[in-house]
Parts: structure tokens; sequence; C-alpha cells
């Protein structure tokens, strides 16, 4: 009975408005319908697709983070060993200028006129500038958080070394090799120490 009347209507329509009018009716309705189910099905998928994306991104950040983690304990235990290493390099050096000095010692007495203490204390100086200038070129190549190995030195070593020496030229005691190099290992043991509290800073 429905389907007789609404076929009656669509007969009267076309009758009073014409067919084409009522096709593009039709048409317009269906165009309409099909255009709010492609919307809705269209943002139904955006909202997927955003939901996956937010899921793996806070997958993403919990790796991140616990990858962090892992890096942050691999870096705590990697810094006592990096720490020993450049403790027994530098150790070797610090020796080394120590045998240095008392050979300097040794070579000022001789070959200069030490009773002119300006122009030793200057030729000193120039020395023990070189010799730490050489080791710190050295240290350049190794790197301790980020910084140059030098970076931890002091310029202020180099005056602590040349009191020594010039205590050592100048002692009223007289000369004496085991004194000097007694005097000069403690000095540089100062030194270490002070180099070793700067790589904790």
């Amino acid at each position: 009975m429905n389907e007789a009347q609404n076929v009656t209507e669509i007969a009267r329509d076309i009758s009073d408005y014409g067919f084409m009018v009522v096709v593009c009716a039709v048409f317009l309705i269906l165009s309409m319908g099909l255009m709010v189910t492609c919307f809705k099905w269209f943002k139904s998928v955006i909202e997927k697709i955003m939901g996956d994306y937010s899921k793996q991104l806070e997958k993403i950040q919990e790796t991140a983070t616990s990858n962090n983690e892992a890096m942050l304990d691999i870096a705590e235990g990697l810094i006592p060993e990096t720490q020993l290493r450049i403790k027994n390099i530098s150790n070797s050096y610090f020796d080394l200028a120590a045998y240095k000095v008392a050979a300097l010692i040794k070579k000022i007495r001789t070959e200069n006129h030490i009773a002119d203490h300006e122009a030793t204390q200057r030729k000193i100086r120039t020395l023990l500038k070189n010799l730490y200038e050489d080791r710190n070129s050295r240290f350049d190549s190794f790197r301790y958080r980020g910084q140059r190995l030098s970076e931890y030195c002091n310029p202020e070593w180099i005056e602590q070394v040349a009191r020594v020496v010039e205590a050592e030229l100048y002692s009223e005691n007289g000369v004496n090799d085991e004194r000097a190099f007694t005097n000069i290992t403690a000095a540089y043991d100062n030194i270490k120490l002070d180099f070793y509290h700067r790589l904790q800073k």
C-alpha cells in the first residue's frame, strides 16, 4: 500500500515539476547521503590512524626511556674504567716530567751562570713551560667528558715546580741529587692530585 502511494506521489511530482527536476532531486539526495557516509568513513579511518599513531608514539617513548636508562648505566660503568686509563697515562707523563726536571737541574747547574738569579729564573720558567706545553700537546689526543685532557691542566704548576728547582739550585746545603729528586717527585705528586681533583669536578 505504501509502495503504491510512493509511486503515485512520484508520478504526481513528475507531472507537476517535470522529470528532470525529480531526477535531480533524487540525485542530490543520493549524493548527500553518499557524502555523509564517506565523511563518516573517512573520519573513522583518521581516528583509527591517530589512535595507532598515539600507541606507536607511546611505545617509542617507552623504548627511548629504557634505552636512555641503559645508556646511562653503561656510561656510569665506563667512567671508572676511563678514569683509571687516564690516571695511568697521566701518571706516566708526570713521572717522566719529574725525571726530566731532575736532569734539568743538573743541566742548568753546569751550563748556566746561576749567580745571575734573574736570567736563571727566566731560563727555568722557559724550560718548564716548554715541558708543560709538550705534555699538554700529548694530552690533547685524549678526551674526558667532552674536553681535552689538557684543559684539566693548570699553568700554575709551572711556578710550583720552578720554586722547587730554584730551591735546589740555591740550596745552602749544597748539591744533593737525591734530595732534589725527592722534592721534585713530591711536587709532581701534588700536581697529580690536583689533576685528579680537576677530573672529578
